[in-house]
């Protein structure tokens, strides 16, 4: 059997960490291969680590077909969902996955909407395109339409359903997709800073974020407090002077007799009617002219 091992799916997921891949090893080696190898066609979707154990060692395995796959589009959705429903997928995992599967999805709706054209039949395989690549056997589609259609992730509160997790988490998530340096991501994979941290840390310029992961996880979590603690004074600072603005406005307003009050409003009034009758005099000016 011909096998196909393509390096985009092959890192598509988080790769195992070294000891879930030995305790991977021994399973096999003292049970087998239990679990049938996903193809689509002759490449291999789902299974990369078993298939490379069996090799390695000679162990026999079983493959099966999916027949819903009908692009890549569909390998990388099923296998999100696959990696979605596992218990032993981090939140950050999840979050990253159900953030690429929303991308899809309204990719794929934009895309849907842009060629859209009631008069024209479902398009037949292009030449030299393999069955699984552009059709779905009859009854497997009959089955599928029978399926709620999936949910489009439109909202935050949407991908933390999908995800099992907070929509403020998602947040988090987002922002560290954004912003985080390549090695704060990586600390954050291997549980070294949580979400939260690492959200507050990603705010921070990348040389100060490689230099606290550098410094291990007290500096990490020493950068993500005094991070917390400059935005608490920030926000403190801006409610202070907000108050104190209300406070002069309604000092200045009581100091006022009502008289003057009057007075003061009328002179605004007449300001911006002169000013007004000038903005009407260099318009007539500017139409005037040839």
């Amino acid at each position: 059997m011909n096998i196909v091992v393509k390096e985009e799916l092959r890192v598509y997921i988080d790769p195992l960490t070294p000891e879930e891949h030995e305790a991977l090893e021994r399973s096999i080696l003292s049970e087998g291969c239990r679990d049938a190898l996903v193809l689509w066609g002759d490449v291999l979707v789902d299974g990369h680590n078993r298939y490379g154990i069996c090799m390695k060692h000679g162990i026999p395995f079983q493959t099966v077909q999916n027949p819903r796959f009908q692009s890549m589009e569909d390998v990388h959705l099923w296998m999100i969902d696959q990696h979605l429903g596992r218990r032993s997928v981090s939140d950050f995992q999840r979050g990253v996955l159900a953030l690429r599967k929303k991308e899809i999805l309204a990719a794929r709706q934009q895309a849907r909407v842009a060629t859209a054209d009631p008069a024209q039949p479902e398009s037949a395989p292009a030449e030299g395109q393999a069955p699984w690549e552009g059709e779905t056997d009859p009854k497997v589609a009959a089955a599928l339409a029978t399926l709620p259609a999936p949910d489009p992730l439109a909202s935050r509160e949407a991908i933390a359903r999908a995800a099992r997790i907070s929509s403020t988490t998602v947040s988090q998530i987002e922002k560290i997709q954004k912003a985080a340096a390549p090695e704060l991501v990586e600390a954050v994979k291997a549980g070294v800073i949580s979400i939260n941290a690492a959200a507050a840390v990603a705010s921070l310029p990348v040389e100060e974020q490689v230099a606290a992961v550098a410094g291990g996880k007290k500096e990490l979590q020493q950068a993500a407090r005094q991070v917390r603690e400059s935005k608490s004074r920030q926000r403190a600072a801006s409610a202070n002077e907000a108050t104190s603005e209300a406070a002069s406005g309604d000092e200045l307003a009581a100091t006022l007799s009502p008289q003057q009050e009057l007075d003061s409003l009328r002179e605004r009034v007449r300001a911006l009617e002169a000013e007004n009758a000038e903005l009407r005099a260099r318009l007539q000016a500017l139409e005037a002219q040839p």
